[in-house]
Parts: C-alpha cells; sequence; structure tokens
C-alpha cells in the first residue's frame, strides 16, 4: 500500500515509508521504529494505519540500517543521536502537515520498544505533536531529558507490557506524574500476562494477538478523538 519515499520541508531532508488512506486524506501519525529499524513489522504497521483513515507515515531513523539480531540492533540504537532523531521526528511531522491529503492541523505519533519512548519524548519538542502513544518504551528517561512542562494540553498512552513490570514501573510511572503536573494527560495500560514487544507479529515467540488487538483499538480511538 505504502512506499519509501524521500522528501525535503523548509530546507531538511528525510526519508521513510508512508502510506496514505484509500480516501485519499485524513489526520496524520507518525510510526516511530523499533530498536531493529525500518523493518518489514514497522512498515506492516504504517499500511495499518493508513487502512484505518490515516496518513502515516515511519521516518527512517537508521538512514537504511537495519538489524536482525539484537547484538546490531543494541549498536544501531546507541549510536542514534536523540538530538537529531527528534528533529527528523518534527521534520516529518511537517512534512506530513504540508501535504494537501493531511485533514489534521497537529500530528499523532506511536512509537514500539526504542520508538515508544521516543514516541513519547516527541511531544515535548513541537507543539504540532499533541498526541503520543508509547508500547512498551524504555525504562529510564535519562538519555531523553525530557521537557515535560511541554505536555500542557496535550495527551498520552502507554501501552504496558507485564514482562516490563506493568505500568507500575518507574520510567513509566515517571511519565504519569510529570505529565499530569505539567496540565496534560495519560493513560496506560497493562495487558496480563504479556511480554515485551508482545504487538510485533514477526516474533511468535512474544505476539499476542489478544493484547495487541485490543491496544490496536484504544490506540485509534485516541488517535481520532
Amino acid at each position: 500500500m505504502g512506499e519509501k519515499i524521500e522528501f525535503e520541508i523548509n530546507g531538511a531532508v528525510g526519508s521513510g515509508y508512508l502510506a496514505l488512506p484509500a480516501s485519499s486524506s485524513g489526520p496524520a501519525v507518525i510510526v516511530i521504529q523499533e530498536w531493529w529499524g525500518l523493518v518489514g513489522h514497522i512498515t506492516d504497521v504504517v499500511d495499518r494505519f493508513a487502512a484505518a483513515g490515516f496518513i502515516a507515515f515511519a521516518p527512517d531513523l537508521y538512514h537504511g540500517q537495519a538489524a536482525s539480531e539484537p547484538d546490531t540492533a543494541k549498536k544501531l540504537m546507541m549510536e542514534l543521536e536523540l538530538d537529531s532523531a527528534g528533529k527528523e521526528i518534527i521534520n516529518s511531522a511537517k512534512y506530513l502537515l504540508s501535504l494537501p491529503q493531511t485533514t489534521s492541523e497537529t500530528v499523532g505519533t506511536v512509537g514500539f520498544c526504542m520508538g515508544g519512548s521516543l514516541s513519547i519524548w516527541s511531544a515535548t519538542l513541537d507543539p504540532i505533536i499533541d498526541k503520543s502513544v508509547g508500547f512498551y518504551p524504555g525504562s529510564s528517561w535519562e538519555r531523553h531529558a525530557p521537557q515535560w512542562a511541554n505536555y500542557k494540553g496535550k495527551s498520552a498512552m502507554i501501552h504496558c507490557a507485564e514482562g516490563d513490570g506493568t505500568s507500575a514501573a518507574p520510567g513509566i510511572q515517571e511519565a504519569v506524574k510529570e505529565i499530569t503536573a505539567a496540565g496534560g494527560s495519560i493513560e496506560t495500560f497493562d495487558y496480563p500476562g504479556t511480554q515485551h514487544a508482545f504487538f510485533n507479529d514477526d516474533r511468535p515467540e512474544v505476539f499476542d494477538k489478544g493484547a495487541a488487538d485490543l491496544a490496536w483499538e484504544r490506540t485509534l480511538n485516541f488517535l481520532r478523538n
């Protein structure tokens, strides 16, 4: 359904995977990769968002690199410069808003694992991102150093795996406390019996269809309202 593209916006260039809905118009959402990179699971999620009526785009934060085993994925994640990644996410949001097919004035973000943390963090970077969803984000915000005060008037949703410690995990509790204190709103959902990456159907050892379907439904409703 979608295709890999390159774009330029305000002098900045970017690349990634873009998919448009059958209606050719809709609200915008950015899908942020796991530590594996812009792999098939992520492009499939972008296509699913397009099928649900969204203008969906996944920026290629690794610039053509991807991993199939954890050691390489960890190396790529640790080499990712957060400032540059943040700028790429914001530029991607600006690009989506520049498209004539986009009907929204702001952009939502959805991310998984590493991308879950980047999604929640990205809403602190620019007013054009006002809704963020994190699937099993990382346990620490030390690298991101979020300016949580920028969540005023914004909304977040976090899907938590039991294997990661549920919503009681310190990093999730910090996000809840800080976003609420900033005047934003946040919902957390726990999925009993699940492991990290339970949404990834390319990983049968952890995929949980019931939890994934419920989290997907909640995510769509959140982004649409």
